[in-house]
């Protein structure tokens, strides 16, 4: 019997961390869901069960490294030491750097960086010992450019690339696969379809396609490994 293979998925919710969920449990994986809300753990659980997986969901807050390490400990006493997380948790708030209060940059800072230096130091000492494992970062359009009144989502998204890239440097040539993925367009979610409802869906991303891509990425071999890369729609201006 071979050994427990297991997906942390930090950040999961509709869209991107179901999908990407999904086609890790899809492969064999158990994959390990962390959000705040219990509910939609819970219904996308049921959906990767019916569907044949296995999942554990686990609330967690990434703003509270407490909280995220007892999320792992669940984890790994409850399953087995992850071999692939993925960094999907993000949040923004549009706001001129005048009207952001300390508080908000702060929370916003803390979900989109902070929590992904803490998810990382948990899956890393068995990585190393294991000599191999993948760590996937969500990025996005921010991670390169700070755009007007979006501050309070760049420095996170920015302080998230410098990690993946000194986690790379790092802990590259001890067989652990760091990748950076800069989202540079709007993931096609319920929410969005809300917000923006005469967008056609060719004009977002699918959120099952950045998932493949994330899979990709974790399938490459050590010879030809990717940091960094990003998606668009085709029709995206960039």
């Amino acid at each position: 019997m071979g050994q427990l293979k297991v997906a942390a998925i930090v950040g999961v919710g509709e869209g991107l961390g179901a999908s990407v969920a999904h086609r890790f449990a899809r492969e064999g994986f158990t994959v390990a869901m962390m959000a705040r809300n219990k509910e939609k753990l819970a219904q996308i659980g049921s959906d990767i069960e019916k569907a044949g997986g296995k999942a554990l969901s686990v609330a967690a807050d990434v703003t509270d490294a407490e909280s995220i390490k007892a999320a792992f400990e669940k984890v790994n006493s409850q399953l087995s030491a992850p071999s692939v997380l993925i960094y999907n948790a993000g949040i923004f708030k549009i706001n001129s750097i005048l009207e952001l209060t300390p508080e908000q940059f702060d929370y916003c800072w803390k979900v989109n960086c902070f929590g992904a230096f803490v998810a990382a130091q948990q899956v890393l000492p068995a990585m190393v010992e294991r000599k191999s494992g993948t760590i996937i970062f969500t990025g996005a359009t921010a991670s390169l450019k700070g755009s007007a009144k979006f501050a309070a989502l760049a420095v996170g998204k920015f302080g998230l690339r410098a990690l993946s890239q000194s986690l790379a440097r790092e802990f590259g040539p001890q067989g652990i696969h760091v990748a950076h993925v800069i989202i540079d367009g709007m993931i096609n979610t319920e929410q969005v379809r809300g917000m923006l409802p005469d967008k056609q869906e060719h004009m977002l991303l699918s959120p099952d396609a950045i998932a493949q891509t994330y899979w990709q990425l974790h399938q490459q071999d050590n010879t030809a490994w990717t940091l960094e890369m990003d998606l668009r729609p085709a029709v995206e201006k960039f």
